[in-house]
């Protein structure tokens, strides 16, 4: 097949989204697929560029002039590809891919990943809309996606051709026991809710450190937090890490690891986290419980409750036992977030819809020639 993936960039900031969508691209292609991408460019160039992958450089920034200009590049990039399957993995991306199709020229897929933005409804323009966990299925069915153009492909990057495998890191000096967190620094990732939980159990646990690795607007909210409501000790204790290329050796040297989000279509990062040994305490929130086999591989809190954190934090850090015991049942069962699953049900998705397709226009091609056939006279 000849394959088109969309995404805004492919830069290398820890964006789940292009992880997943350079992942795909990269594992099609080995397969022997001829694949492409277009973007506004970034990091992950190189990477393509290895795998033989095409990139096309679109620029879908939202101003109405800019907009003009990706719909004329985007037409462009069509007549010279003429892909089979159009994947687009971003809201700009489908309402291009959507809009501007001539009858049956490709095949559009779209994948939610945040079917929390309102925008999201519109990733229903295409053909056949993927939804990275069960919950996103439902919530887009409430949301009036038909049902007959959704499927479930449920995240997973592990073994992603990105990066070595979670053997080939070495984990950092952190200071013991450590409890961190992987996230954008956006409010709804609770990261206020987790140094607050953090400051409440800190005296009891003198040792204890928090590292928060990542990124993001609200991080000067978050800063100030810390800077009143922790003594000059206890901000020692607590780290803003900023963004870090390579996490897995956070997660590595790491005792628990925490995502309190207050809303999660899946939750990439936890499965990172389970491979690399944390205990895991994590949001009762959409697709996560799906994320930690419901409760089977890590510990659900509700969220925006840093008290019942706090007291999770506190069992987990006063019984080596149990901390042990949420480590090796985080271990387990991590095989179907391989890299690989993925991309061989996505291939799934587009066969399928090929297929249906090729169908369809054999049985209306038939139809016609009975239409125009004439029908012999009676003797």
């Amino acid at each position: 097949m000849k394959i088109l993936h969309i995404t805004n960039h492919v830069e290398k900031i820890g964006n789940g989204i292009v992880n997943v969508a350079v992942d795909l691209a990269c594992l099609q292609s080995q397969d022997g697929h001829d694949v492409a991408v277009a973007s506004a460019g970034g990091g992950f160039e190189t990477l393509l560029a290895q795998h033989n992958i095409k990139h096309f450089h679109l620029n879908q920034c939202r101003q109405p002039l800019n907009l003009i200009k990706a719909a004329w590049r985007f037409k462009e990039i069509i007549q010279q590809f003429q892909p089979d399957i159009v994947h687009a993995h971003m809201m700009t991306g489908v309402v291009l891919a959507g809009v501007l199709r001539k009858a049956d020229n490709y095949h559009l897929v779209s994948t939610v990943h945040n079917e929390f933005q309102r925008s999201a409804v519109l990733m229903g323009l295409a053909d056949r809309v993927i939804a990275v966990s069960q919950a996103v299925y439902d919530s887009m069915v409430r949301r009036g996606i038909p049902q007959n153009k959704l499927c479930v492909v449920a995240n997973g990057t592990l073994g992603s051709p990105r990066h070595p495998s979670i053997q080939d890191y070495q984990p950092l000096p952190l200071h013991r026991p450590a409890i961190t967190t992987v996230a954008g620094m956006y409010t709804r990732k609770g990261i206020a809710e987790l140094i607050t939980a953090f400051t409440k159990i800190a005296p009891n646990f003198p040792a204890a450190h928090l590292y928060l690795v990542g990124d993001g607007p609200d991080r000067s909210i978050f800063e100030a937090i810390v800077e009143n409501i922790a003594c000059g000790e206890l901000r020692q204790r607590i780290h803003f890490e900023g963004f870090q290329p390579e996490p897995q050796r956070y997660m590595l040297a790491s005792d628990i690891f925490v995502l309190a989000s207050y809303c999660e279509s899946f939750g990439l990062v936890l499965t990172e986290a389970r491979e690399a040994g944390c205990a895991i305490v994590a949001s009762d929130v959409d697709g996560i419980p799906e994320t930690l086999d419901h409760r089977q591989a890590g510990i659900l809190v509700p969220p925006k409750d840093s008290q019942t954190l706090a007291n999770v934090l506190t069992q987990l850090l006063g019984d080596p036992v149990q901390l042990q015991y949420w480590q090796n049942r985080a271990k387990q069962n991590l095989e179907r977030f391989k890299a690989a699953r993925v991309h061989e049900e996505t291939m799934n998705v587009y066969r399928e819809l090929v297929k249906n397709y090729s169908t369809r226009t054999v049985m209306n091609t038939q139809e016609v020639l009975l239409i125009k056939t004439p029908t012999a006279p009676m003797r």
